[in-house]
């Protein structure tokens, strides 16, 4: 109940060229009680963001003219913690992938269903609203890394880990279970809300990208969190 409630007050906003889809879009999810606003290219949505309150997550079209939607991202990110999901050419399996790791939170295939699209929306809008009523523990501590789920904040030493929030949740799900394997499955329902389908990317990326910034400072991430093939991945409790 009280994730629909989420839906009744969320603001989206929608960035893509193709005006048709993008009416069909609103008008199904404004009917799901949506606010949501669309803009035909990333130079409008530029203009937009500067003097409007930021949505509470925005549908970004990948190829538009003029400025690519993984420009857009690319300029937003970190400046705009908005959640983003991507819509992508059903076989741009490389724009999907940059779009994660440039800071996107899922990716879905055009010509997109408006049910399974707004299936994503409601779990990355329940995962959001889970961020900020998670109860205050004590920082996890492990191999050197500490990590904070109050500030959502993650320290190496002294240097902060800007990790975006899927990140910050991937690193959070493992670190939980250190010493154990958390399979793909596990992550994707997890960090994403959503079930793991076939030939599905997005949970690699994420891990991918915290490895990189683990090592951007001196940790040796591929020893630190193991691929176990096949099957998912396994933070290593690391002694001094």
């Amino acid at each position: 109940m009280q994730a629909h409630e989420k839906t009744l007050t969320s603001r989206l906003l929608i960035i893509d060229d193709d005006d048709a889809l993008s009416a069909l879009l609103k008008q199904y999810l404004d009917h799901e009680g949506f606010v949501t606003e669309t803009l035909g290219s990333a130079e409008e949505a530029e203009q937009w963001l500067s003097k409007n309150r930021p949505p509470d997550l925005i549908i970004l079209d990948i190829m538009m003219p003029g400025k690519s939607g993984l420009e857009l991202l690319q300029e937003l990110r970190p400046r705009v913690q908005v959640p983003v999901i991507m819509l992508t050419g059903r076989g741009d399996d490389i724009d999907r992938i940059l779009g994660l790791e440039m800071g996107a939170d899922d990716y879905l295939a055009k010509p997109c269903n408006p049910r399974e699209l707004l299936a994503r929306i409601r779990a990355v809008l329940r995962r959001s609203a889970t961020e900020t009523t998670t109860v205050t523990s004590a920082p996890l501590v492990l191999s050197g890394i500490a990590l904070d789920t109050a500030t959502r904040s993650v320290y190496v030493g002294s240097s902060e880990i800007a990790l975006t929030s899927t990140e910050f949740n991937v690193l959070h799900q493992l670190m939980r279970h250190a010493g154990d394997v958390v399979t793909k499955e596990a992550l994707t329902e997890k960090v994403l809300h959503r079930s793991l389908t076939l030939y599905d990317r997005a949970i690699d990326v994420h891990v991918s990208r915290v490895r990189q910034k683990l090592s951007d400072v001196s940790i040796d991430a591929n020893q630190l969190i193991k691929t176990v093939r096949g099957v998912g991945y396994q933070f290593i409790r690391m002694t001094a």
